[in-house]
């Protein structure tokens, strides 16, 4: 079975390919970088080249294809959000998600299944309300990204199964947000963030591979998940757990208004929004996670 991914170097990307690479896929990685990608995941795989934003030659890669997963994508994290780089973080998404549609759409032979990644920046900021798939599109800059990102899908062929990949914090130690939030910890000035009150909506990695290939042989599943853990936990809770895995004080809280000053509008969205996120569908459909508790999840992380 041919799986074609998009975006197979990043932090989940890597995971997905060890994983999906275990069970005897057939796999074809599309990256701007083939000896790099090669160097990094091995020679279990077909590498083809491709610039991320025109569709022509992605067409012929996907002939024959069972899927195509899509997780590419400028990252959020490394730096203020100046207007060049909210233009970039838009543009990354937006360039590469219409040329895989459109290289689908013309594909002789079309695959299956697309899954396309997106992520719970699509609910904002709505700390009193228990948000599924279901729920309403929030109205700052991640929410507006998200929205444009999952509406670049629309003119995908109806024959092709179509997900949606809404995803939460994904938790790892080989990149994603926990090592940064880590590393005040190992310093021993570790501390919740503004008021702790805000709910962090999150998945264990090897939870997030599995979800999505759940998602890819389940064949009746269409539409938007939520790729989260059944039990969003609060900042505070984050911040306590952390300090009893890494042995580390947990005393140092920052305000509100230290993290606006320092990292702007992107603190403001990605550190002290409050998104309290449920995988509804998941659950509805079958999926069982491996690690639904947050305080398992961070054990097994740290002491695996």
């Amino acid at each position: 079975m041919k799986i074609v991914i998009i975006g197979a170097t990043g932090f989940i990307g890597s995971r997905l390919f060890s994983f999906l690479d275990k069970e005897e896929y057939d796999l074809t990685v599309v990256t701007r970088d083939v000896e790099g990608a090669r160097e990094q995941l091995g020679d279990h795989a077909e590498f083809c080249s491709w610039d991320g934003e025109h569709s022509e030659g992605l067409d012929k890669i996907f002939i024959d294809a069972w899927a195509v997963i899509n997780l590419a994508g400028e990252s959020l994290s490394g730096g203020r959000w100046t207007e060049a780089r909210k233009e970039r973080i838009l543009q990354s998404r937006l360039k590469t998600t219409h040329a895989v549609v459109d290289a689908i759409n013309r594909a002789e032979i079309k695959p299956r299944v697309l899954l396309q990644a997106s992520a719970i920046g699509y609910y904002g900021s709505q700390p009193k309300t228990t948000l599924d798939e279901d729920s309403g599109a929030g109205n700052n800059f991640l929410a507006h990204v998200t929205q444009q990102w999952e509406s670049a899908t629309e003119g995908l062929n109806k024959e092709v199964r179509l997900v949606i990949l809404r995803t939460g914090i994904v938790l790892g130690t080989a990149g994603g947000a926990l090592p940064q939030m880590a590393l005040p910890f190992r310093y021993g000035v570790g501390g919740h963030i503004g008021s702790g009150k805000q709910w962090f909506s999150w998945i264990h990695l090897d939870d997030e591979v599995r979800a999505i290939q759940f998602l890819l042989e389940h064949k009746e599943a269409s539409g938007v998940y939520n790729l989260t853990a059944p039990e969003p936990v609060m900042m505070k809770t984050v911040a306590k757990e952390l300090a009893r895995v890494l042995h580390r004080p947990n005393w140092l809280h920052v305000p509100k208004f230290l993290i606006r000053g320092a990292m702007g509008q992107m603190g403001d969205e990605m550190l002290l929004a409050s998104q309290k996120v449920i995988p509804k569908r998941m659950e509805e459909e079958g999926f069982s996670f491996h690690f639904d508790d947050f305080r398992l999840a961070l054990t097994n992380i740290y002491n695996s």
